[in-house]
C-alpha cells in the first residue's frame, strides 16, 4: 500500500435521505478513481458498498460501509451510511469518526426529513460540511430550487461550487467555479471527462456563483477580504487556502452538481474533496478523558504520538468472525501491537490489519494517525471503545446512539432454542448497538428495541439466516403496576392443614392503606402480646412481598401500599415459616380485593416532528391512542408536537407515523410516568389475565 501523511488523508461521511444516491456516488467514485474497474448497480446489487443478502435484496443501505480510494495524491475514506432511520446509528457511528459530512440530496426532492435528520447530527457536532445535489439529469431536476432550499433548511453558509449548464434528460456539462472551467462528460462514467472553457451561456451565471464562493472566503479573514477589495477578486493561491480554511471553519459549505449514476460532476467533486477538504490535522483534535479522571485532554494527530484507536464499528463475517473498523487518533497501529481497551482496563493484541472497500480487505502493514482501518479477533473490545498504549489511558467519548423508539418481544418457535436466541441477539447489538436486547424479568419476556419495525424484522431474519433458529416477533406484555385507593380495616385468614403426622398452621390479620404514589411499600408489626411469635414475623413479610411481585387483580407488581400486620395465632406443633408466609399471601389478597383495587399503566412523553400538512392527522391519531396533547412548537416547516401515551397504545406507533406522513415524520419517546387506567381499559386487562391463568 501506499504511505500516506495525516495530512493526506480526507475522512467523510455520505449522508442523507433514502434513495439520494449515496451509494451510486461511492461506486463511481471508486471506479473514476480506479480502485474498481467497472461500475456496479444497485438494482443489479453489485456495488461495493451495498454487499449483504439483505441490502442487495432490500436495494438500500442497511450497515455503514467503508471505502478508500486515492485521487490527486490524497487518500480519500468514505463512510456510506444508510438513508433509512431505521439505520440512523449507522450514521451516528460514521459521522463520528468522520472529518466532513457530505449531505446527499436529490435534485428534485431537495431536502427531506432524512437529510435535515442526518445534517442535524452534523450541525450539533460542528462538523465541516458539504451538499452534493445529485440526479441533476432527472426529468423534473431543479438545481436552483434546491439550492435555494439548502441556504433555508440546511445551511446559510452554502454556497455553489459545481453547477450544470443544462439539466433534466440529456444533461452532460458541469461547470466548476473555483477553477472556472467545464467539464463534458459521456453517458457513462469517465475517468478523464472532457476538460473544456465555460460555455458562453454559463459564463454570466459562473461568474456570479464565484464572485459569491469568493466572498463567502473572504469574509472569515480581514486580511482576504481587504485583499479582495482593493485587487477585485483573490489569486487561485489565495482562494485555494481560503476555501481549506473556511470548510474548517465551518465559514462555507461547498454545493455540488451531479449524477452518480452517469458520473456527471464526481470527478470535480474529487477534486474539490482532495484540494479543500479539511485534513484530520486541520480539524479540532480529539477529545478524551484519563481513565478514573475528569479533565479533558486534547490527541493530537501524530503518527508518531502514543497510540489511540476508536472502535466505531463491528462487523461479524463467516468464517473470519468479528472485524472491528477503527481510526486511528494518534499513533501508528501494527500487527503484534500490544494496547489497553481503556474503557475495561483489558489488554489487546493487535493481528491481521487492512483496509476495506465494503467486503473486499486489502491487507494493511500499519495504519497511520488519522487514517480508517480494522482488525480482526480482538477479544474483549466492541463498539466504541478506545484502544490506547499502556503509558496512555485516555478514553475517547462514544457514539452517542439513538434511543429506541419501538420495542417487541421474541418468541422461540422451538424449545431449547434459548441460547442460541441470545447469542445471535448478542452478536446482532454488537453489530449495531442502536438495537438493544434484554431480558424483562417482569414480564418475562426477551424484549428487542430499535428505531423502527424494519430494524426489528431485519433481526428476526438474521437470527433465522445465521443461526438456524426461528422467532416470532410479538406485542410485548406492558408492565402494568397495581395499588389501591380504599382501605381494608381487617382482613383475616387462617391457614390450616392437617394429612396425618404433623400439620399446618398459621393465622393473620392485616390491615392495608395507600401510601403517597412513589412511596412504597410499608410493612407494619403491630402484633402485641406475642399472638404471632416473633421469629414468624419475617416469614410473614415474605409472604406479602411475594404476592406483591407476583400481583393479585391482573398478574402485575403492586406498589404503595402499607400492611399491617395486627392481629393471629399459631400452634406450638403445626406452624412453622411456611405456614405464615401461605397465609400472609392470601391475606393480602384479601385485604387489596377489599380495598379499591385499580392498575396503573405506563404513560410515556413523546416528541414527534412533522411537516405542517401532516399535523391533523397526527394529531387525530394521538387522540385515539388515549393521548394527551402537551403543546406544539414550530421548527422552521415542521412542527413540534409533544404528548403523553399510554404505552400499551404505542405499539409499532413508528410505522403508523411513517404512514400517516408519508416517512417524513419521526419521534423519540421517554418513560414519564404511572396514571391510573380508566375502567373500561382497566377491566380488559383483567379479564384477559384471567383467562390466560384458566388456560395455564
Amino acid at each position: 500500500m501506499k504511505e500516506y501523511i495525516p495530512q493526506n488523508i480526507r475522512n467523510l461521511a455520505l449522508i442523507g435521505h433514502g434513495g439520494g444516491g449515496k451509494t451510486s456516488l461511492n461506486e463511481t467514485a471508486l471506479f473514476v478513481s480506479g480502485e474498481i474497474n467497472r461500475v456496479g448497480a444497485i438494482g443489479e446489487g453489485n456495488t461495493v458498498s451495498d454487499y449483504t443478502e439483505n441490502e442487495i435484496e432490500r436495494q438500500f443501505s442497511i450497515s455503514l460501509s467503508p471505502s478508500h480510494l486515492e485521487w490527486n495524491n490524497r487518500k480519500i475514506n468514505i463512510l456510506d451510511t444508510p438513508g433509512y432511520t431505521d439505520f440512523v446509528g449507522e450514521v451516528k457511528a460514521g459521522l463520528r469518526v468522520a472529518d466532513t459530512a457530505v449531505l446527499v440530496l436529490k435534485s428534485v426532492e431537495g431536502v427531506e426529513v432524512g437529510s435535515e435528520l442526518t445534517y442535524g447530527f452534523a450541525n450539533a457536532a460542528e462538523m465541516p460540511a458539504a451538499v452534493v445535489i445529485n440526479k441533476i439529469d432527472s426529468e423534473r431536476s431543479d438545481f436552483d430550487a434546491v439550492v435555494e432550499t439548502v441556504k433555508d433548511r440546511v445551511s446559510p453558509a452554502a454556497a455553489v461550487v459545481s453547477f450544470p449548464v443544462k439539466e433534466g434528460t440529456g444533461a452532460n456539462t458541469i461547470v466548476n467555479v473555483a477553477k472556472m472551467k467545464a467539464y463534458k462528460h459521456g453517458e457513462a462514467p469517465e475517468k478523464k471527462p472532457a476538460e473544456i472553457d465555460v460555455p458562453d451561456e454559463a459564463k454570466e451565471r459562473a461568474e456570479e456563483l464565484r464572485t459569491e464562493l469568493i466572498e463567502k472566503v473572504a469574509e472569515l479573514d480581514e486580511e482576504l477580504m481587504n485583499t479582495y477589495l482593493e485587487n477585485d477578486g483573490l489569486s487561485d493561491e489565495q482562494l485555494a487556502k481560503g476555501l481549506r480554511d473556511s470548510m474548517t471553519q465551518r465559514n462555507i459549505v461547498p454545493v455540488f452538481a451531479t449524477s452518480a449514476i452517469s458520473g456527471l460532476g464526481v470527478n470535480a467533486f474529487l477534486d474539490f474533496v482532495a484540494d479543500y477538504f479539511p485534513a484530520p490535522t486541520d480539524v479540532s483534535a480529539a477529545k478524551g478523558k484519563l481513565r478514573d479522571k475528569d479533565d479533558e485532554i486534547e490527541i493530537a494527530c501524530d503518527p508518531s504520538g502514543e497510540p489511540v484507536f476508536f472502535i466505531f464499528k463491528t462487523v461479524v463475517e463467516q468464517h473470519v468472525g468479528e472485524l472491528s473498523l477503527f481510526r486511528a487518533y494518534s499513533g501508528t497501529a501494527k500487527a503484534g501491537l500490544d494496547l489497553v481497551n481503556t474503557n475495561n482496563n483489558k489488554g489487546e493484541r493487535l493481528s491481521q490489519l487492512s483496509f476495506l472497500n465494503g467486503r473486499n480487505r486489502k491487507d494493511a502493514d500499519h495504519v497511520i494517525a488519522g487514517d480508517i482501518g480494522a482488525v480482526v479477533k480482538l477479544k474483549d473490545t466492541h463498539t466504541s471503545n478506545t484502544l490506547a498504549s499502556k503509558n496512555y489511558d485516555v478514553v475517547l467519548p462514544p457514539v452517542e446512539f439513538p434511543e429506541a423508539v419501538i420495542r417487541g418481544a421474541i418468541k422461540p418457535k422451538a424449545k431449547g432454542d434459548e441460547d442460541k436466541i441470545g447469542a445471535g441477539l448478542h452478536t446482532l447489538h454488537e453489530e449495531d448497538p442502536s438495537f438493544s436486547v434484554k431480558f424483562d424479568p417482569e414480564i418475562k419476556q426477551t424484549i428487542i428495541a430499535g428505531q423502527g419495525e424494519l430494524q426489528l424484522s431485519l433481526a428476526v431474519k438474521r437470527l433465522k439466516e445465521r443461526y438456524g433458529v426461528e422467532v416470532e416477533l410479538v406485542e410485548p406484555r406492558i408492565p402494568y403496576r397495581e395499588t389501591i385507593k380504599g382501605k381494608c380495616e381487617s382482613a383475616e385468614y387462617k391457614h390450616k392443614k392437617q394429612s396425618g403426622g404433623r400439620g399446618q398452621f398459621a393465622h393473620v390479620y392485616f390491615k392495608m392503606a395507600p401510601t403517597p404514589r412513589g412511596e412504597g411499600y410499608v410493612f407494619e408489626d403491630a402484633i402485641v402480646g406475642g399472638v404471632v411469635p416473633k421469629n414468624f414475623i419475617p416469614a410473614v413479610e415474605k409472604g406479602i412481598v411475594d404476592i406483591m411481585e407476583k400481583g393479585v387483580i391482573a398478574g402485575s407488581k403492586v406498589i404503595d401500599v402499607k400492611v399491617t400486620l395486627f392481629d393471629g395465632s399459631y400452634h406450638s406443633v403445626d406452624s412453622d415459616e411456611m405456614s405464615f408466609k401461605l397465609a400472609a399471601s392470601q391475606c393480602f389478597r384479601k385485604a387489596f380485593e377489599a380495598a379499591k383495587p385499580i392498575i396503573l399503566e405506563p404513560i410515556y412523553e413523546l416528541e414527534i416532528k412533522v411537516p405542517e400538512d401532516a399535523m391533523g392527522d397526527v394529531m387525530g391519531d394521538i387522540s385515539s391512542r388515549r393521548g394527551k396533547i402537551l403543546g406544539m412548537d414550530s421548527d422552521g416547516r415542521f412542527q413540534i408536537l409533544k404528548a403523553h401515551v399510554p404505552l400499551a397504545e404505542l405499539y409499532k406507533y413508528s410505522s403508523t407515523l411513517r404512514s400517516l406522513t408519508g416517512g417524513r415524520g419521526m419521534h423519540t419517546r421517554t418513560f414519564y410516568r404511572y396514571e391510573e387506567m380508566p375502567k373500561e381499559f382497566e377491566q380488559k386487562v383483567i379479564e384477559e389475565f384471567k383467562k390466560q391463568k384458566e388456560e395455564e
